[in-house]
C-alpha cells in the first residue's frame, strides 16, 4: 500500500511539472493583441456600439415610482407619481391621485431636470429618484 501511495505521489508530481512547462510555453508564445490587428468585424462593432449608446441617450430609460396616500381618509398607498425621463432629464412626469370617489391623473413635462409648473413633493422625489 505503501509503493502505491508513493507512486501516486510521483505521477502527481511528474503531471504538475509538465503543467508549469505548458502554461509557460503558452503565455511566452502567446502576444499582446494591438487595436491595428484585430479584424475588420470588430472595428465594425465597435462602431454598432457607439450608435447604440448614442441612440440610448434619448431613451427614457430612467424610472422612478413613488406611491403614497393623498388623503388622510383614504389608506393603501393607491397615488402614486411615475418619473419617465432620458439621460438628459428630460420627459415627463405622470401622477394619479386617488379619492373615495374620484381619480385624478396629471401629466407635467420635463426638461433638464426641472419642470417650468409646481411640482408636488411626491413628483420632486420621483424626479430625484429617477436621477442617475
Amino acid at each position: 500500500m505503501l509503493i502505491v501511495a508513493v507512486l501516486a505521489l510521483i505521477t502527481a508530481s511528474a503531471a504538475l511539472v509538465l503543467a508549469v512547462i505548458g502554461l509557460r510555453r503558452t503565455a511566452s508564445t502567446k502576444r499582446p493583441t494591438t487595436v491595428d490587428a484585430l479584424p475588420e468585424d470588430v472595428h465594425g462593432l465597435r462602431q454598432e456600439v457607439a450608435a447604440l449608446k448614442a441612440e440610448a441617450v434619448d431613451s427614457l430609460r430612467h424610472l422612478s415610482v413613488v406611491r403614497y396616500d393623498a388623503f388622510g381618509d383614504v389608506g393603501g398607498h393607491l397615488s402614486w407619481s411615475v418619473a419617465l425621463l432620458d439621460d438628459a432629464g428630460h420627459g415627463v412626469v405622470l401622477t394619479s391621485i386617488h379619492g373615495r370617489s374620484e381619480a385624478r391623473t396629471y401629466a407635467k413635462s420635463i426638461t433638464g431636470w426641472t419642470c417650468e409648473q409646481q411640482l408636488s413633493p411626491e413628483e420632486d422625489e420621483a424626479i430625484a429618484h429617477a436621477r442617475p
